[in-house]
């Protein structure tokens, strides 16, 4: 499978009552919106789970396919591995949801197993509406494409960021592949606690992969 890699992002400071804090990911400023978005959830009979965590919680977000050799799988281990660095009380103010962009081979059932096997109230969504799967990925800006090759095997490629989201629905970070366990947990303490959006911007570097 072939893989290349795309620079794509900057990061901000924040500052609050405990000093500068840099995020591990990329920030946009103004946070977007996306609370207005939604997807059907496998793991809840079909019903619509929109992109917006609890009161007081974090919703954290990923696309991608349960055939995954690499990028997904390690990129739930290593949410998983910062969740429990955060501690029973601050993983319990977290949710993880997993995003489906290759429907047709994962089904209900295989997104429910998939999604449990790293949390066990993970969020498994799919829609088998190419459409509706579009309207809800792309201001998030997801990218992925699915097709058969000529030896008859699926192809996948997809962008690989995990999307914060926070309880009224505003995007507040991205974490790029490859971010580290210490980093996402770190991020989540600042973000559940005294999080302020910044003013200034430093420049750095962001890695999308496409498997």
């Amino acid at each position: 499978m072939a893989t290349g890699v795309l620079l794509v992002s900057a990061v901000l400071v924040a500052c609050g009552e405990g000093g500068p804090h840099v995020p591990a990911g990329l920030v946009r400023t103004p946070a977007p919106y996306v609370g207005a978005l939604s997807l059907p959830e496998s793991t809840a009979g079909g019903a619509d789970f929109a992109f917006r965590a609890e009161p007081g919680h974090l919703l954290l977000l990923y696309f991608g396919y349960t055939a995954c050799p690499d990028i997904c799988p390690t990129t739930l281990a290593d949410l998983r591995s910062a969740l429990r660095r955060l501690g029973e009380t601050g993983a319990s103010r977290v949710e993880v949801a997993f995003a489906t962009i290759d429907p047709g081979r994962d089904t209900d059932p295989v997104m429910t197993a998939y999604i449990r096997a790293f949390f066990a109230d993970g969020h498994g969504l799919r829609t088998d509406d190419p459409d509706r799967l579009f309207e809800a990925t792309y201001p998030l800006g997801v990218s992925y494409d699915v097709w058969t090759n000529a030896d008859g095997y699926v192809e996948v490629m997809h962008s690989a960021w995990v999307y914060v989201i926070d309880d009224q629905g505003l995007l507040q970070l991205m974490w790029p592949f490859g971010t580290a366990p210490d980093d996402i947990a770190a991020d989540l303490e600042y973000l559940l606690g005294s999080w302020t959006m910044p003013e200034s911007r430093v420049p750095g570097v962001g890695i999308a992969v496409w498997t």
